[in-house]
């Protein structure tokens, strides 16, 4: 099996060219109030330096329609991660303003005593056709992605035992190159993302992190 790597929070050329010859084959851009946050023309000039192979994905916090629609053109996004509720019609809104190939993935986030608001939210999101993926995050009380903190991934599996093969899992929140494998290993996800994980400093990436990072999901998977 392979696996669905994305390098999120980038902030500049240098750092998302690096996770690109990394061999990620996503890097991720935050558009909400984060050490991370970058502008729509930020991302634009980044993303006309990175190879059109690379997925180039955006991160929202309680945007509006018009809000994200203008920040996938301006910015040259491929797909968007919604990490709020957002209305049930934005995803088609969405793919009927950019096409089938914008990929959109919803986010759950895993807390203890979670696990049934969890299910029930992973298995409504799966069954809606314009979803591409569901992220699952950890949170805090200050931040809703980029935590660095992880949460219980057997528990979140056994909380979805028997749904996952429904649509494409990613998992996210606290990963490093230390813990992807045990991560890759108990989730059996589609993806996993990091962003904290492979950083010098909020916003600046290690390149030595974000190497390890992709070579042990890769071999995660692989084994």
């Amino acid at each position: 099996m392979s696996v669905w790597v994305k390098i999120c929070g980038n902030t500049s050329l240098a750092d998302a060219t690096m996770a690109v010859e990394a061999g990620a084959d996503a890097v991720g851009f935050v558009f909400a109030p984060s050490p991370r946050r970058v502008s729509a023309a930020e991302v634009g000039a980044i993303c006309g330096g990175l190879p059109a192979s690379v997925e180039r994905i955006g991160v929202f916090v309680d945007a509006r329609f018009d809000e994200i629609a203008a920040t996938v053109r301006t910015a040259r996004l491929t797909g968007l991660q919604l990490h709020f509720e957002a209305a049930a019609d934005l995803p088609a809104r969405l793919l009927a303003e950019f096409g089938a190939a914008l990929r959109i993935l919803r986010v759950v986030h895993f807390e203890a005593g979670s696990a049934d608001r969890v299910k029930e939210a992973f298995n409504r999101h799966a069954l809606d056709p314009h979803i591409s993926g569901v992220l699952m995050d950890s949170r805090t009380a200050f931040a809703v992605g980029g935590t660095g903190v992880a949460f219980d991934w057997v528990e979140a599996r056994k909380a979805l035992l028997g749904d996952v093969g429904k649509t494409k899992l990613i998992a996210a929140g606290g990963l490093t190159p230390a813990n992807v494998a045990e991560a890759i290993a108990t989730m059996q996800p589609w993806g996993v993302d990091v962003v904290s994980g492979v950083e010098a400093a909020p916003g600046r990436k290690d390149p030595n992190k974000v190497r390890e990072f992709v070579v042990r999901a890769r071999a995660a998977a692989c084994g």
